[in-house]
């Protein structure tokens, strides 16, 4: 069983929906806790942790409004985070120039402090043909699979 903390960052609400679902199709197997980015501090990473980040898009490219914070605190802290892994899903709408920008900032942000990615970093097109949940969970199973053999089993 991998314990896992399912980051979100969202604007309108549809990345904590999103969290959620994959929440519903992990907690089975795995400890699974959610929390929005706001209320979440770069010193609170834990290396025995799994991180699945989801993160919206807003405005020209930027954090969606709940992972500024986040964003802000990354920047003005400089966190250690070598050891701490995590998987990114990103949300957006391809009929915008700043297509998944905001999980691409969150992407630079972990790696910047050391973090390291397991898998891709998914982006999911609102203007495409699949639904979000489609591709987060096999997404998020696969990142699952990759951590358990780099971080082990944890409690």
């Amino acid at each position: 069983m991998m314990n896992i903390v399912i980051l979100y960052g969202t604007e309108t609400g549809n990345a904590e929906m999103l969290a959620e679902d994959i929440q519903s199709g992990l907690q089975a197997d795995h400890q699974v806790e959610i929390l929005n980015l706001s209320d979440f501090a770069p010193g609170d990473f834990d290396r025995g942790r799994l991180y699945l980040i989801v993160s919206s898009t807003y405005g020209d490219g930027e954090l969606p409004a709940s992972a500024q914070p986040f964003g802000q605190a990354m920047k003005a802290q400089t966190p250690d985070l070598t050891g701490v892994v995590f998987g990114l899903f990103g949300l957006g709408d391809s009929e915008y120039d700043t297509f998944n920008l905001g999980s691409k900032v969150v992407q630079d942000l972990m790696e910047e402090a050391g973090a390291t990615m397991l898998g891709e970093r998914i982006v999911h097109d609102a203007s495409g043909s699949d639904m979000a949940e489609d591709l987060a969970l096999p997404w998020a199973r696969e990142v699952v699979s990759l951590a358990e053999t780099r971080i082990g089993v944890a409690a």
